[in-house]
Formats: structure tokens, sequence, C-alpha cells
């Protein structure tokens, strides 16, 4: 008995210590030093190395997702195409050897977004039972999903009327959000039951389902012309492959004081993605590539417009929606169980 407590000793010694000399064989004595965590696009910023040991160093070159970034007189420039949390890397060669050592920090926006506020142009009515969560136009027909568990539902509507002209309920288990339209095939997001739906667009006929990646929930949903584009209610905008549905990348959503994690309701146009903040009176404008929030439209006062009917709720019953017309060039606008569709221009503040 004595002998098994000895070998049983011995083994974890050697264990412990077989450990220690992984973890001394994976320590390093260099580290990035750099004043600060939080940045802006294209700032100059002064980065060393710390080198305690005094280890002949060759040459040092820093990169953020795999771009080599400019170093001059001990400042590189934040240049990246990206902005949000990332890691700094910096290849260390010295004794023959290199090192690769990483610090997070966040790279901002350069600018603070423009204001901007709107023009109602038209007003049509609109179910005040749709709990709306997308919103799209095609071929001049207006296409919407609602949510809220037994009243979710896909839909195709007159927009000029406010008729439903079909409709597809869903499961009274789910809770509908997000639809964009993309190659004759509607596709439309469910909030935490971490699964899509694909429907056929000209009868809405369910042709099958898919399931998220890391994105866990569903929120907005649009398209580019080439990916889904899919916000999770993070920082996050993820851009999915139509075909295999996978999550092939993210935006992070910044200005330029700090990361930004409201994106609701989605819309592409041209370059830019416009985002509903969730449980506020506006919109953002965001650069689809970068992440920068461009703009924020201020729709304060339009749901002062709206009926309230019984058992509206002011954190609820709230804008939500928002699609463009290709054709009109305009902005339709909504809410969440709203009585009223707004045809709106976009207008910067003066």
């Amino acid at each position: 008995m004595n002998m098994i407590k000895f070998l049983m000793t011995n083994f974890l010694l050697i264990t412990l210590l077989g450990c220690g000399d992984m973890d001394r064989k994976k320590s390093t004595p260099f580290a990035i030093e750099i004043d600060g965590k939080e940045f802006r696009k294209n700032e100059r910023i002064a980065v060393s190395i710390k080198n305690p040991e005094n280890k002949e160093i060759s040459n040092i070159k820093y990169s953020i997702d795999g771009k080599e970034l400019l170093l001059v007189d001990g400042k590189i420039i934040l240049d990246i195409t990206q902005l949000g949390t990332k890691m700094l890397n910096a290849k260390v060669d010295h004794d023959g050897t290199s090192t690769t050592l990483s610090k997070k920090i966040k790279v901002l926006a350069e600018k603070a977004p423009e204001v901007y506020t709107y023009e109602i142009l038209n007003e049509y009515p609109h179910d005040n039972r749709a709990y709306t969560q997308g919103l799209e136009f095609h071929n001049g027909v207006l296409y919407e999903s609602t949510g809220k568990k037994d009243r979710s539902s896909l839909r195709k509507v007159d927009y000029n009327t406010g008729e439903v002209l079909q409709q597809v309920d869903m499961d009274g288990t789910v809770f509908g959000e997000g639809i964009t339209i993309f190659n004759d095939k509607i596709y439309m997001l469910t909030w935490q039951s971490g699964l899509g739906f694909i429907y056929n667009l000209n009868d809405l006929k369910k042709l099958d389902n898919f399931q998220y990646g890391e994105s866990k929930e569903g929120w907005g949903l649009t398209n580019n012309g080439e990916k889904l584009i899919k916000s999770d209610g993070t920082e996050k905008i993820w851009f999915l492959n139509p075909e295999t549905l996978v999550e092939e990348g993210y935006i992070e959503t910044v200005t330029n004081k700090s990361i930004f994690n409201r994106a609701n309701e989605l819309e592409y146009v041209d370059g830019k993605i416009y985002a509903n903040v969730y449980q506020r009176p506006s919109v953002m404008i965001i650069d689809a590539i970068s992440g920068a929030i461009e703009g924020v439209v201020n729709f304060s006062g339009l749901d002062k417009k709206v009926s309230k009917h019984a058992g509206w709720s002011s954190t609820e019953n709230v804008l939500n929606g928002i699609a463009y017309h290709p054709e009109r060039k305009t902005f339709f606008v909504t809410g969440k169980d709203w009585d009223k569709l707004f045809e709106v221009k976009i207008v910067k503040k003066q």
C-alpha cells in the first residue's frame, strides 16, 4: 500500500514538473508596450518591445489582421480595414529565431457620426397587430416578418393599402425576426431558437431550415448581393454564405468613442448598412466594410403620429423595420404594432 502511494506521489510530482517545464518553454522575455488600450483608425501610436533580458533584436514587424503596419520613428499607423477589438501582433527576430507577441486593443472610428433627420413623404396604413421585425421591398412589393410567440409570421403586403396579400404563420414556439430576399428565396431568422427558415419567394412555401454558428441569436437580416448580413444583438454583424449559410466573418460596429452593440433590423444600400437601434427611435448608418458608424438618423417624434391601442408599451412598441424602395429611392419605416407605415427622406441635420 505504501509503495502504491509512493508511486502515485512521484507520478504527480513528475507531471507537475513536466507542466512547469512546458510553461517555461512557452514563456517569452518580450512584451508589447503601448500607452493605452483604445485608439482610432489611422492614428499614429508609439509602440515598443519590452526586453528585460537585453536580447539582441534584429527586426520587429507589427501587424493587425495579417496586414503589416509601417513602423517609423517608433510609431505605427493604425491603417486597417475593419475596426473594433483587434490583436496587435509583433514578430520579433532575435538570436537566430522569432517570437510572436500579441496584445488586445480597440480601434475605433476616426470621426463622430453625422446626425441626420427625416422628412415624411407619405403615410400608409399598417396592421397594428404586426410586431414588425423585418421589412424589405422586392419588385415593388413589401415583404414583412413579425415577432412574438404565437404571433410570428411572414407576410406579403400591399404597402399602399396595408392589405396582407399572403401570410405564413410560424410555429407558436418560435419568435420571428428579420428577413431578406436573395436569389428568389426569403431567408428569415428566429430570435433565440438558433434556427432560420428559407422560403420560396413566389408562393412563400417553406424550403429548408438552417442553424446559426457563433452568432447565437437572430435579430436583423439583409444582403449585399453576395452574402447575407446578420445582426445578433451584440457588437458583431455577421456575413453568411447564402448557399451554405456558414458564417464567413464579421464586422464590429464602432463610433469614435466606443464599440456599440444595439443593431437590430437591417437594410443594405450602396455599401452602407442601415440598422435600427434596439429600443431607440434612431437608425445607424454603418460602413459595411469597416464597421464605422458614419451617421445616426434621429426618428424622434415619429411614434407620436401613431395611434396607441390597448396593451401599448413604450418599451415594446418601438420603431423597428426599415426598407429601401430602389425605384422610388426612399426609405419606409414603421414600428412594432404601429398602425402606420411612413415613407421618408433622410436628410442631414442643419
